[in-house]
């Protein structure tokens, strides 16, 4: 049965972020796992377990048939449904393949208002208040499950392991700030971490337009997933004659959306941003935790890094872990991840990360077995192609070093002077909101397609010469390096910009400009490939909390987080930076018009802008890289 459970792969759908999308799982032939029969390996067990509220919550209990002693339980909690085959046993097990050798009890559960469990769906339910005994959260109910399972499954060990990816990765968050004593172990993986400053629905305060509409429809429409029917395929198209955001309630949705209807009551970063934010919830780590992220991750990116950044800040008991990898949003749960899109990786990386990092961590901290697989910060170096282990992330190694754009579309390690800035020392471009830059190709399908795998799911390695050229894209890039720049750490767009607006988005990107002969894959000659990238909405440019017009004209200050990278330019290559003022329609169009409300404004509020970006020596603008020599 062991040497079964080892072939195990296969193609099924994984439930990533609520999306059920075609990936093939393990390690096995294509079409083996097809035909798996999990009643073979489980017995499978339904139960509707009661939080403290008395709300039942529908669950699902596999147990290894022939297990020979109490074992561990894996819980999984989930908004987007268990979504069983022909013969009522659900899919999600073939998302553990690397972890069922080691025997485990798998629990599913979906969340109160989903699916099969009682009670009302709330959005990233807040955390509720400790004082009020009767409150509940998503935490209590993680509490409560874990309080039955341990008492009621038959030859359990007394030990649990919670896990999840996007939505179930923030639902794993919520199971450890007051865990279980029973609770030993926990990967949160791609959890967002601030819903207004980086994960899902904003960046920097810019609203993230085409998912937050698409994924508010999908979750709030009924108790199961639901598709927003657009009547033409570009989206671009279809959110361009939308017009103003207030469209989307006058036309559409009419009120009837909470998560709509709470964004556009709250504009800016209030109480309400905040009570859900990672910042103002977590202390120090009260249980092992594997944080994981995809370097592409196309949704929440910021966030796993954020939680990790945060659980740092005070570790004494050192429970605080990191694994990224290649991947985008999940990839990591399924296939090889030899790839993303046109970009090949050299190996398997979602399987390594399976075989070699995930299943040994939950053996180690539920059934005693082999040793801890990651000394602190496990990530998979881009561009070399290699997994590498650091001691701390950040490395405190890294130096910083600034690339500075220059005349002639030039980027340099050495600032402007007063004699290289040019006859004016900026370059310039018009940002017409009725004509945005495009943020992948068009057409620009919706973003979670039933018929089709869709363009969303690996947009952020798309050849960036599909804008290189338009006149309100600015590009400036290195000479080919003479040797490999390894960056390793914090990137920070450092802008010195005006505009004639009186608000601006700015879209920074670094990216990796392969070499025009590349022999190793023709595809890839002169590929553009964003290595970090962001938007800021300008008004924000002093505090998120109280936004700001911007000065007609006047030069500003911008500092742009662009995250974090592992990535090595190659020698050969070329480094590359790119600004632009739009990026729909995964982002909104500002109106270039300051207004107290960008989803109130009016038609006539949408206003063309020209846009000064500044390379002098008085005004240096750069992006910051962490180097490693």
């Amino acid at each position: 049965m062991r040497s079964a459970h080892s072939r195990i792969v296969a193609l099924l759908f994984l439930l990533s972020a609520g999306r059920f999308l075609p990936i093939r799982l393990g390690g096995a032939q294509e079409g083996e796992e097809k035909g798996r029969d999990w009643s073979l390996l489980f017995d499978k067990t339904e139960a509707m377990i009661a939080a403290r509220d008395g709300v039942k919550l529908h669950t699902e209990i596999y147990a290894p048939r022939d297990a020979k002693e109490a074992l561990p339980i894996v819980l999984e909690r989930t908004p987007y449904g268990i979504n069983v085959d022909e013969k009522g046993f659900s899919r999600k097990l073939g998302r553990y393949a690397e972890m069922i050798p080691d025997d485990y009890i798998f629990v599913f559960q979906d969340i109160r208002g989903r699916y099969g469990s009682e009670g009302t769906f709330v959005m990233q339910r807040p955390v509720r208040d400790a004082k009020n005994p009767k409150a509940i959260d998503e935490g209590t109910d993680t509490y409560d499950t874990i309080e039955w399972l341990v008492k009621h499954v038959p030859r359990n060990n007394g030990r649990v392991g919670l896990l999840g990816i996007s939505y179930g990765g923030w639902l794993t968050v919520m199971g450890m700030l007051e865990p279980h004593p029973a609770l030993k172990a926990v990967s949160e993986q791609a959890s967002p971490a601030d819903m207004f400053l980086g994960d899902d629905f904003h960046h920097n305060g810019a609203f993230r337009l085409s998912y937050g509409f698409e994924y508010s429809t999908m979750m709030e429409t009924d108790k199961t997933n639901f598709k927003f029917a657009f009547d033409r395929f570009d989206t671009y198209d279809w959110y361009l004659r939308l017009g103003p955001l207030a469209n989307a309630n006058a036309k559409y949705i009419h009120g009837m959306l909470p998560t709509w209807n709470d964004f556009v009551k709250h504009p800016n970063y209030d109480a309400f941003w905040k009570a859900q934010a990672m910042p103002y919830l977590l202390t120090k780590p009260k249980v092992p935790n594997l944080n994981v992220a995809g370097w592409w991750d196309q949704e929440d990116f910021y966030g796993p890094m954020k939680i990790y950044e945060l659980l740092e800040k005070e570790d004494p008991d050192h429970l605080n872990y990191l694994a990224a990898g290649p991947w985008n949003h999940g990839g990591w749960g399924g296939g090889r991840g030899n790839s993303l899109g046109a970009i090949p990786f050299g190996s398997d990386t979602a399987l390594y990360f399976r075989q070699k990092i995930e299943a040994p961590w939950f053996a180690y901290w539920l059934k005693n077995k082999g040793k801890l697989p990651v000394k602190e910060a496990v990530l998979f170096q881009t561009g070399s192609d290699k997994w590498v282990q650091f001691d701390a992330w950040p490395p405190r190694e890294a130096k910083k070093r600034e690339l500075y754009f220059r005349e002639d579309g030039k980027l340099s390690f050495e600032a402007p002077t007063a004699a290289s800035g040019g006859s004016e020392g900026f370059d310039s471009y018009v940002s017409d909101p009725a004509h945005p830059v495009p943020y992948r190709h068009r057409p620009i399908d919706m973003t979670y397609p039933d018929d089709h795998p869709g363009g969303w799911y690996t947009w952020l390695v798309e050849d960036q010469r599909f804008v290189e050229h338009r006149p309100d894209v600015l590009s400036w890039q290195t000479e080919e390096l003479k040797e490999d720049v390894t960056l390793a750490g914090a990137v920070t767009a450092k802008l010195f910009a005006a505009t004639t607006g009186s608000d601006s988005d700015w879209i920074v990107k670094l990216i990796d400009v392969y070499p025009e002969n590349y022999p190793q894959k023709w595809q890839l000659s002169g590929y553009e490939l964003m290595i970090a990238d962001e938007v800021f909405r300008g008004r924000f440019r002093k505090s998120f909390e109280r936004p700001e017009a911007l000065t007609p004209g006047a030069v500003t200050p911008f500092a742009i987080d662009l995250h974090t990278a592992n990535h090595v330019f190659k020698r050969g290559h070329r480094i590359m930076v790119q600004v632009q003022s739009t990026w729909f329609p995964i982002i909104d169009r500002n109106p270039q018009k300051f207004v107290p409300n960008i989803f109130e404004a009016k038609e006539a509020d949408f206003v063309k802008a020209t846009q000064k970006i500044y390379r002098s020596k008085e005004h240096p603008s750069s992006v910051e890289i962490s180097l490693l020599q």
